[in-house]
Formats: C-alpha cells, sequence, structure tokens
C-alpha cells in the first residue's frame, strides 16, 4: 500500500527541507556506478555544505567536479572517524552544515560513518538524508527471491575459517526458525570460493544470485543454485562490484541438523577434541565435515565469551 500522494506541489514544497537543510549533518547517497544518478536534491545540499565529508577524496572529487560543485572536500573513513568526530561535532554546533557521502551509494551501509551518526544524534545535531542509489537493495529486487524478509550482512570474513564459522552462524539462525532471503557484498577475486563455502554450509541447492556492475555498462544478474554459481564463477572469474544473495533456506531444516548442536555437547563433554569431536558428528549425522566444524567453533567462542 502506497502512502497517500500530496494533493498539490505546494504541499510538496511546504514539506520538503529545503535545499541545503539545517545546520548539522546530512547523509548523502551517490551513484554506485552510472555518474547520472545523483539526484537534484543531493546536488543541492552538496553545493550548500561548508564541507562534503568523504570515504576517500579521489573518488568524489571527480564527482562533484562533473557536477560543477566546488567544495571543501574532508576524509572520514574507519581510520580515522573515531578522532575526527568530536571536531566535527564541535562545529556542527557552531552551525556549520556538512554533508556525508560515500564512495558509492548510501553512507553507513557497509561504509564510515555510523560513529559520527550516532554521535550526532546524542549531541542533539540535526541529522537528514538525502536518499539514493543502494547496490544491496537494487541487487535484490533484480535478484528472483523474495524480496522480504531480507538481511543484510555486508562483507563475509576473507579468511576462510572465520567465513565459516560466520556461515555457521546464519544456519544455526535458520534452524532456529530465520528465513530470509540473505545478501552480502564480496570481492571479485573471492567469489569463486565464497559461493563454495556457501553450497557446502548452506545447502547447494540453495537459490542464488550474484549481481555485479550495477548500473554500469556491463552490469549483469546471474542467477541458480549456490553450487552452480560456484561452479560458474570457479571458471570465469568474476570482474567489478559484487552483491550476493541467497534466498531463504526450505520450510523444514533437514533432520540431521535438529540435534547437532546437542550431539556436539556430547562429544566434547566426553573429552573429544573439537577436531574429533566434529568428524564424529558429522559422520553420525552426514553434514559436511567443515559445516559441523564450524558450529563447533562458534558453540566454542560463544562459551568463552559466557565466561568472560
Amino acid at each position: 500500500m502506497q502512502p497517500d500522494e500530496p494533493e498539490t506541489n505546494e504541499t510538496t514544497r511546504e514539506h520538503s527541507p529545503p535545499p541545503g537543510g539545517a545546520p548539522g549533518l546530512t547523509l548523502v547517497a551517490t551513484p554506485i556506478g552510472n555518474l547520472g544518478d545523483l539526484a537534484p536534491r543531493a546536488l543541492a545540499v552538496l553545493r550548500a555544505a561548508d564541507a562534503v565529508l568523504c570515504e576517500d577524496t579521489r573518488v568524489t572529487a571527480p564527482l562533484l567536479t562533473r557536477h560543477g560543485v566546488s567544495v571543501s572536500l574532508l576524509p572520514l573513513h574507519e581510520h580515522n572517524e573515531d578522532a575526527a568526530t568530536p571536531r566535527l561535532i564541535a562545529r556542527m554546533a557552531e552551525g556549520q552544515r556538512f554533508a556525508l557521502v560515500s564512495d558509492a551509494g548510501t553512507p553507513l551501509m557497509s561504509d564510515p560513518g555510523y560513529r559520527l551518526v550516532r554521535a550526532a544524534i546524542a549531541a542533539g545535531i540535526t541529522v537528514s538524508a538525502v536518499p539514493g542509489a543502494n547496490a544491496a537493495v537494487m541487487a535484490l529486487t533484480l535478484s528472483g527471491l523474495p524480496p522480504h524478509p531480507f538481511l543484510f550482512h555486508g562483507f563475509l570474513p576473507p579468511r576462510e575459517a572465520a567465513r565459516a564459522a560466520e556461515l555457521a552462524r546464519f544456519r544455526a539462525m535458520e534452524r532456529a526458525g530465520l528465513s530470509a532471503t540473505l545478501i552480502f557484498y564480496e570481492a571479485p577475486h573471492r567469489l569463486a570460493e565464497t559461493l563454495a563455502a556457501m553450497a557446502e554450509l548452506l545447502g547447494p541447492d540453495r537459490p542464488a544470485a550474484v549481481a555485479r556492475e550495477l548500473t554500469k555498462r556491463f552490469e549483469e544478474v546471474r542467477r541458480g543454485s549456490l553450487a552452480e554459481l560456484a561452479a560458474h564463477y570457479a571458471g570465469h572469474p568474476a570482474r567489478g562490484e559484487i552483491v550476493l544473495l541467497v534466498g531463504p533456506p526450505g520450510d523444514a531444516a533437514p533432520e540431521a541438523e535438529a540435534g547437532l548442536d546437542e550431539q556436539l555437547r556430547a562429544a566434547l563433554a566426553a573429552g573429544q577434541s573439537l577436531r574429533d569431536a566434529a568428524a564424529m558428528v558429522a559422520a553420525a549425522t552426514g553434514l559436511p565435515r567443515k559445516q559441523v566444524y564450524a558450529r563447533a567453533l562458534e558453540m566454542q567462542r560463544g562459551a568463552a565469551g559466557e565466561e568472560g
């Protein structure tokens, strides 16, 4: 159901924030590929800002130059956000206007800015946004997978063991009732191995999609099972920006998974090492050994966290 349309253009103008907005912070979405996707109101906010906060000035400067925007650029990234935030909050409190952009897409979505936004809210500073492109949502709408509910994760850990543990955590949530389309970002050189890990840990027949180079000349959305996509990208290395989507599991988890945690606890309580317990339970359940080991590792970390 769509919200009611305003009766007149005057009503629209009355309720829309003026270009540049009030002193404070405005999150501005930027194009994810096609530079023509920058919204007119985004341009107005960028022009009116005292400074634009960006991940990489080398990326943002050409975008602003293309649109004739001349404004100071200040880097804000994961390495300096903590140190820069107090100074920026002080300047906003004095009445300055800042726009926050990421290299591409909507700020904060796997990009810096969350700590600054939280600090601004805590300080009572106005925080607003200009909506626009987002690769995760665009990929979801093109994937053919259920659009809601969905769970956006961002990047998985690059190392094999940590990635397996994270995927095992998702599988555990699914066994507990989670049924959602999962959305990830991935580097092209890791795509094939990530798909292979997903096929092993989440199930080879799970429906999935790989969207790459969205809004660009070589935009592509490839759909299939995790096993099919893993096989394709093993032989055809991907290029460009990648969004990886995995459809929800079937109506019921395999019976062998239902008592996995209980069997692992029993094996560990009997004095088995983590690796031996995983091997024994994998043999007993028929589940992939890597999946069982990843779940055992996750359980061990959880128990250590509770003790701490």
